[in-house]
């Protein structure tokens, strides 16, 4: 046996069984209870944020803790409480079973090798914490997966931040994949054409059909940010999928604080008038949103469903994200399969073979 041959053996023999490629999922976050204290904690962390409020630090600090954390906790709270359930919060306890659905879709696949991590760009478990424990677990090469389907720097851009400033910690980080986007990604349209087929399926079939994405200012997209383009694109896949026209899948932008211009036109704006137009069974869907949470549950489903009652509307119905479901579960499994293309642990036979030929090549030239 060469000396290669040995090395090479002795790598496979104490190495092979610990190195493992692993798959993290990253949602936005949430505070730890419907609390003012918590919701202080969460909102400092998440609106002390550069990449989501682009403004000089010195005056954007003076009026998120001068003006901001001072009141909008408790309003926050308020809403949170709503929606929170026995098991805690909803974007929470859905994340967590996305990522054990995905753990168990990819060991039905016989990708057992790969280990799924969930963490939350704010709040626990953190990028950095969860980034240290799949390293404990061997995990030597990482994908990241933020669940925004379409990319914005406030959102996908901000987690990407986070996962630089957690391998500038380690003395010996993984290599590192990131999905940028699935905006366009074809079994997520039909996860989310699916999601809304049953729901008509199940209760019936609304006048028109509004995807209702969340904002971010007018000017981030003249910056460059490209997440107005995709939420468009994802309603035109929608629409090609579901067989409707612009007149029937309409798209909005919610969730807007603030003066200044947001996207438009604006979600709670255009139930509103709807309904002042004569339209009486609106259908809602979230398509930016991978679970559901405060802005899904309580904005939409029940803020949004009263101003369009208010306004002569009779019903809005709000169809859930697509959760833990089994249509998004394949198509996230799918998608982070093409993406771990090429890393050995995809194809641990062929690893072998490649390290067996290489030996076997090195005692022949012996």
């Amino acid at each position: 046996m060469s000396r290669l041959s040995h090395y090479t053996g002795t790598i496979l023999q104490s190495h092979e069984p610990s190195v493992k490629a692993g798959i993290l999922l990253v949602n936005l976050g949430t505070p730890t209870a419907p609390t003012a204290k918590a919701l202080r904690r969460y909102l400092a962390e998440f609106l002390g944020d550069p990449r989501v409020i682009e403004a000089p630090r010195w005056l954007w600090w003076l009026i998120l803790h001068g003006v901001i954390l001072r009141i909008r906790p408790s309003r926050s709270a308020h809403a949170y409480a709503r929606i929170w359930t026995e098991r805690g919060s909803p974007l929470r306890v859905g994340s967590e079973a996305l990522a054990a659905g995905l753990q168990a879709e990819l060991e039905r696949r016989r990708r057992g090798s790969l280990k799924v991590a969930l963490a939350m760009r704010y709040g626990a478990p953190s990028v950095a914490q969860a980034i240290e424990a799949l390293q404990r677990d061997g995990v030597r090469r990482l994908l990241v997966l933020p669940l925004y389907p379409q990319y914005s720097a406030t959102s996908t851009g901000s987690v990407i931040d986070a996962v630089a400033d957690s391998f500038k910690r380690l003395r010996w980080p993984p290599e590192l994949r990131i999905v940028n986007d699935y905006h366009d990604d074809l079994a997520h349209i039909e996860a989310l054409a699916r999601r809304i087929e049953r729901a008509w399926a199940e209760q019936g079939r609304g006048e028109k059909l509004l995807l209702s994405f969340h904002g971010i200012p007018q000017r981030y997209v003249q910056a460059g940010d490209p997440y107005h383009a995709q939420c468009e694109a994802t309603a035109r896949l929608l629409r090609r999928r579901l067989g409707l026209d612009e007149t029937q899948l309409l798209v909005s932008y919610q969730s807007r604080v603030g003066r200044e211009p947001w996207l438009q036109p604006y979600t709670d704006q255009t139930v509103r008038q709807l309904a002042a137009a004569g339209v009486k069974r609106l259908d809602v869907a979230c398509p930016g949103f991978a679970v559901d949470c405060l802005e899904t549950l309580e904005e939409i489903a029940m803020q949004n469903h009263d101003f369009f009652v208010e306004a002569g509307g009779e019903t809005l119905r709000y169809i859930p994200a697509l959760n833990d479901s089994a249509e998004q579960i394949n198509a996230l499994a799918s998608l982070a399969l093409r993406h771990l293309q090429g890393w050995p642990e995809l194809d641990p036979e062929r690893r072998t073979d490649d390290i067996r030929r290489t030996s076997e090549g090195a005692d022949d030239a012996g």
